[in-house]
């Protein structure tokens, strides 16, 4: 992730995947969320959640892990 990358330039369901991904990594321990794991925490549609995924990886919020997806480095929390 680029330095002073705005958070508030994601869609609201970028959000939402980002943080179906970060409550999926730490139901699992911070072993990585899955991708069925991240459709049904955030209640999307999986075409939907992969191209948030690939948008989030692209911007760096999210890293894949193994056959998951974990973390990226972020500056700003998240509430769920």
């Amino acid at each position: 992730m680029t330095e002073g990358h705005d958070v508030q330039a994601l869609s609201d369901r970028d959000i939402h995947v980002y943080e179906a991904v970060a409550s999926q990594t730490v139901e699992w321990a911070g072993g990585g969320a899955r991708l069925g794991g991240i459709v049904r925490a955030s209640g999307l549609a999986e075409e939907e959640v992969r191209e948030s995924l690939a948008k989030l990886v692209e911007q760096g919020y999210v890293v894949p892990s193994g056959d998951g997806y974990g973390l990226g480095p972020h500056t700003f929390e998240v509430e769920y």
